[in-house]
């Protein structure tokens, strides 16, 4: 009876599990913070998606310059002056087209920024006479102005994040970014879809372009305009509605939601994101493919359900061997090889996760 009923086998059914399916998530570009974190997929029904640099590529790019009061060069000199101590990608990209397209570089001081809405700046514009002039420069989305004269956007601007930019209280124009899909954020949709997981793409982008991606993914739930004190909010609606969330974001504004996600569900950080959404975040995804965020639920799936094997057989051995062991109708030789065949058991079956994916 003592032979037999040594709990080796229920000993290494969860932590060989583990150690096996984090292992594989960690081969895949997969960090899983902790233990605990598996179980929080098995009851995932929703899954948050933040747009720039999650779906669609984390460089955006000048797509296109909409003349107002001022040729392209000066709307481009002025926004990235205002922008070029600022690190959001908007700002990095219009800088990057300025130098790229020789506008003037001019100097700026007074820099102030609006969490979600634009920056300000007080740039200094040099003058035929040598003098400069102080121009107080915004830049931002719409509702960071008074008025934007939107109707005078051409066509093509359509689908297109936009940043209007104003000297001294006056819009001179727009500037269209855009930024591509990931080749496989439309798969990633659709695997998370075969698994009984609805998607929802949330984003601080104006509405026009958050549908357009939305379409081409195929989701039908946006929520756009959000600014970034207000994501956590939206997932704590998501929440109310008994819908167990799993978010996956980059950038600092996704930090509150992905922490919300994280507390009664789960929240995936991009590897090529910002230190504080990998912090507030249970997964890690190494890899920029959106794939990867499935992926992740999927193993984290398999990996609970070796366990919950692993311990039924190592629970029917021990029921049923110890009456055969206390009638005395079982060799102390067999038991012995029987208790070893059961722990070699739940380790080859733990080894089965070593091609999860593959």
């Amino acid at each position: 009876v003592v032979v037999i009923a040594c709990p080796c086998a229920l000993g290494l059914a969860t932590p060989t599990a583990l150690l096996v399916g984090t292992g594989r998530a960690a081969q895949l570009g997969i960090v899983v913070k902790s233990p605990e974190v598996l179980e929080s997929t098995r009851e995932i029904t929703t899954f948050v998606w933040d747009k720039t640099g999650t779906l669609t590529e984390a460089q955006l790019e000048v797509f296109d310059v909409a003349e107002h009061e001022a040729s392209r060069h000066t709307i481009l000199a002025f926004a990235a002056a205002a922008e070029r101590n600022s690190e959001h990608p908007l700002a990095r990209a219009i800088v990057r087209a300025a130098q790229r397209e020789h506008a003037p570089t001019w100097h700026a001081s007074d820099f102030t920024t609006t969490a979600g809405m634009g920056v300000s700046a007080t740039v200094w514009q040099p003058q035929a006479d040598g003098s400069q002039t102080a121009v107080e420069v915004k830049v931002g989305k719409a509702d960071f102005f008074t008025d934007v004269p939107s109707d005078d956007l051409p066509a093509s601007f359509h689908g297109t994040t936009l940043v209007w930019v104003a000297a001294d209280s006056e819009i001179i124009g727009a500037i269209a970014l855009h930024a591509p899909l990931r080749p496989t954020a439309g798969a990633a949709v659709a695997r998370l879809a075969d698994m009984g997981i609805s998607s929802v793409l949330l984003t601080g982008d104006r509405l026009e372009a958050a549908d357009k991606v939305a379409t081409e993914l195929g989701i039908t739930e946006v929520h756009a305009n959000v600014l970034p004190g207000d994501k956590r909010e939206v997932v704590k609606m998501l929440q109310r509605r008994g819908q167990t969330v799993a978010m996956v974001g980059d950038g600092v504004n996704d930090a509150a939601a992905l922490a919300q996600a994280g507390a009664k569900g789960l929240g995936m950080a991009m590897g090529s994101g910002t230190d504080v959404a990998i912090a507030a975040a249970d997964i890690t995804l190494m890899r920029t493919d959106p794939l990867a965020a499935p992926t992740a639920i999927t193993i984290s799936r398999k990996t609970l359900r070796v366990i919950k094997q692993n311990l039924f057989w190592a629970f029917a051995y021990n029921v049923a061997a110890i009456p055969l062991a206390m009638a005395g109708v079982l060799n102390p030789m067999i038991a012995g090889a029987a208790m070893a065949c059961s722990s070699v058991i739940v380790v080859l079956n733990s080894l089965r996760l070593r091609h999860a994916e593959r």
